[in-house]
């Protein structure tokens, strides 16, 4: 057998080495702070170089100041989808893929693409056009983040319904902060320049406050500098040799809340810009023919999200759970690991060693993350 195989990592470089667009994308941690107001002024400096720009879709929300940097833009007509007898306006992909501009605006990047769309998502919209070589810029809340979603919830009490993997930002070239204080934002709201003034008092109150602000501008500001960081490790990685560490995260068709465990995994392997694995571990009580239709979707929804996350995900069948991951952390060269608590009660204990402790003791040196998942 060969030693001498390629990395996957290798053919990661080779896809980022194809022509392909430009991507990028003004970051921000509300709507108002200004996201699409600063895009569609940049498209007016590009104009006024001669740049070929094209408005693919822009959202003006009817915001005066935004509306009138429209002006003088070429926009794509939108396509128009009925659905159940409402007829919902989408951006054109294919309209703009024969147009093919030098740069294309496609507003909010985690939006959600009407019943009907070639794509469900208009991030797959923006995929599209980068493979043509269409430059693009774009704008995101960070609360629209995968790996988010979790503390986002905590921090604000908001379940984020509209949300896109991290690699998607990931893939921007520019990322630009359109910072504002919690302050101004919120005085912004009450001069009627975000939304009409009959939704204001309850904005206000509820994702509008001082708390939420202040916690979703931490979170902005924080993926900044971690994005910055990340790029600054990965061209010292290309100048010394990537580094040997490697994060798995445990799931089990048990795990109570695997999403966490995945989210979990995916912000520490992109702090430490390693690669990593979700391994779903297939003991014998829990094969196909011993779970029912139910477990076996919470199965492919695991190991959906955690490819949507950027991991590697995989189906591992073993005897038990400890040696099971004992092999796979042997294989892959595994030094973290990500797994949730256990829920077995404190008086079973006495009738022997928990996983934990077992797989503490069968790899020491490997760094194990227990994730309070209940």
């Amino acid at each position: 057998m060969p030693t001498d195989r390629p990395t996957p990592e290798h053919f990661l470089t080779l896809i980022h080495q194809q022509k392909r667009g430009r991507l990028k994308v003004y970051l921000g941690f509300a709507a108002g702070v200004g996201k699409t107001y600063e895009m569609l002024q940049e498209a007016q400096r590009l104009k006024s170089q001669g740049v070929d720009v094209v408005l693919g879709v822009v959202e003006t929300h009817d915001r005066p100041e935004t509306a009138a940097l429209v002006t003088g833009l070429e926009q794509m007509p939108r396509r128009r989808i009925e659905y159940h007898g409402v007829v919902l306006e989408e951006l054109d992909l294919d309209g703009l893929l024969v147009r093919k501009p030098t740069v294309a605006l496609v507003d909010e990047l985690a939006h959600t693409n009407a019943p009907g769309s070639r794509n469900a998502k208009r991030y797959q919209d923006v995929e599209e056009l980068l493979r043509a070589g269409i430059n693009v810029i774009s704008t995101l809340n960070i609360q629209h983040l995968e790996s988010l979603y979790n503390l986002v919830e905590q921090a604000t009490g908001i379940k984020v319904k509209e949300r896109i993997p991290d690699y998607v930002l990931g893939m921007a070239d520019q990322i630009v902060n359109v910072d504002l204080s919690a302050e101004d934002l919120r005085e912004r709201l009450l001069a009627g320049k975000i939304y009409p003034q009959e939704r204001v008092e309850r904005a206000l109150a509820n994702f509008f406050t001082p708390a939420n602000l202040t916690r979703l501008r931490e979170l902005a500001l924080g993926e900044i500098a971690h994005v910055l960081d990340r790029r600054r490790r990965e061209q010292s990685d290309g100048e010394h040799g990537r580094g040997s560490e490697r994060v798995m995260v445990c799931l089990g068709s048990r795990s109570p809340n695997p999403d966490l465990l995945l989210r979990k995994g995916s912000r520490l392997a992109s702090r430490l810009n390693v690669p990593w694995y979700a391994a779903y571990i297939e003991t014998p009580s829990e094969r196909l023919e011993r779970t029912g239709a139910a477990t076996q979707r919470q199965i492919s929804n695991m190991l959906t999200l955690a490819h949507q996350l950027g991991a590697v995900p995989l189906q591992c069948k073993g005897t038990d759970v400890v040696s099971t991951i004992a092999a796979f952390v042997k294989e892959y060269g595994i030094t973290h690991i990500v797994m949730g608590r256990s829920k077995r009660p404190w008086y079973r204990r006495w009738f022997g060693q928990s996983v934990l402790d077992r797989l503490l003791r069968t790899i020491p040196g490997v760094d194990v993350l227990v994730v309070d998942s209940g």
